[in-house]
């Protein structure tokens, strides 16, 4: 057993669905300021999160990431117990073990040899630690990062240790995402009978057209570095249940993913304006999850593509695919945010693992990363 693999043990070992964090962050507190970092706990509502800094010069190296896990769902219908870890076939099963507590493992046994080997080092490490990421998200990263702007302390390089990998360790890192712009559509018509429409106004008649347009639009067509925006419908509802009743209402779910081509205020004008051209009655309720944001290449970018070359020898593809992450919280605040970690085939998933050895080298990146940061 590696530092890093005991460390994963202990961290899996925690039943922390979110938002408890069950013991994990104290873990990862004592550990770190055994290499001389100051801790600071930073709770919010129901939520924990913490601090953690050593040095007071920039530039500030911050590592993020949450001790917060999704629910198993039936445990039974695990191979293994999902909060008793265990290493097969060289791969380390359980819930966390790729998203994150694998990468939070290995961010802080890399620091702790960073530090014990260049105890001098340029700069700062910090680490912005939460029990909020896989929940509501609004006690966490997002409160951290306002009480250090509300102090003017701030991150120059952000790594979020969420599982960016596809095939192979570190073959992909996150260097931005898509905005996220969710939606509640409520169509309004009259209630009647099937048999009498002319007494009545079918919402759900009213609301296909435009619908249709809506996902049949160009939003845009991306750029370099993103794909095009794209709309998706994941619900819609209306009626009573019997057959024989025009329902009054229907309730119509969507999402946008977008590029840095659009703001959320665009996307919501342009849809207003197709509604509205339908001459739809409704009401409209927007939730912005995130804006778009890119990290081009420069000091973190560059620095983390070397350290996997040097460590692993692979050339590495940066993307913006996916969900949306924390990065999405401090990437405002002028930092430079890349999204680094193991591979995410099984995250969510009943049976989750990860490789063992690929915990390992994901120390060695980390640390690597950090040398040529700060050494």
């Amino acid at each position: 057993m590696t530092p890093t693999l005991q460390l994963a043990f202990d961290l899996i070992s925690s039943r922390s669905v979110t938002p408890e964090d069950a013991g994990c962050q104290q873990l990862m507190m004592d550990r770190l300021a055994a290499v001389g970092f100051n801790n600071e706990p930073l709770r919010f509502a129901d939520v924990d999160n913490f601090w953690s800094r050593r040095g007071n010069e920039g530039p500030l190296v911050c590592f993020a990431g949450h001790t917060d896990v999704v629910p198993t769902g039936p445990e039974g219908n695990w191979t293994y117990p999902p909060f008793e870890p265990q290493i097969v076939d060289g791969m380390l099963y359980g819930r966390g073990a790729a998203d994150m507590k694998g990468s939070l493992a290995a961010m802080v046994v890399a620091v702790e040899n960073f530090v014990r080997k260049h105890p001098h080092h340029k700069g700062s490490i910090a680490f912005l630690i939460t029990s909020d990421e896989e929940g509501p998200a609004k006690n966490g990263t997002v409160k951290v990062v306002e009480t250090l702007q509300a102090r003017n302390e701030k991150i120059d390089m952000c790594i979020v240790g969420e599982p960016s990998s596809t095939s192979a360790l570190g073959d992909v890192v996150k260097n931005g995402r898509r905005g996220s712009l969710g939606c509640v559509l409520t169509v309004k018509g009259i209630q009647g009978h099937v048999a009498y429409p002319h007494l009545a106004r079918n919402p759900v008649h009213q609301a296909a057209p435009a619908l249709a347009e809506l996902a049949a639009e160009e939003w845009d067509q991306g750029n370099e570095f993103f794909p095009a925006t794209s709309f998706q419908i994941s619900n819609i509802n209306a009626g009573t249940g019997a057959t024989n009743v025009i329902p009054g209402s229907c309730e119509v779910v969507f999402n946008f993913r977008f590029s840095t081509e659009l703001t959320a205020d665009i996307l919501q004008q342009r849809t207003e304006a197709i509604l509205n051209k339908h001459g739809l009655e409704y009401d409209i309720e927007w939730n912005l999850s995130g804006e778009p944001f890119l990290t081009p290449r420069g000091d973190l970018v560059d620095a983390s593509v070397q350290a996997i070359r040097d460590i692993t020898g692979r050339e590495t593809e940066l993307s913006t695919a996916g969900g949306t992450s924390d990065g999405r919280f401090i990437a405002p605040t002028g930092a430079q945010v890349l999204e680094l970690g193991p591979c995410n085939a099984t995250i969510h998933k009943v049976d989750e693992h990860v490789s063992a050895d690929d915990l390992n080298t994901l120390t060695a990146v980390y640390e690597r990363t950090l040398e040529l940061l700060l050494a």
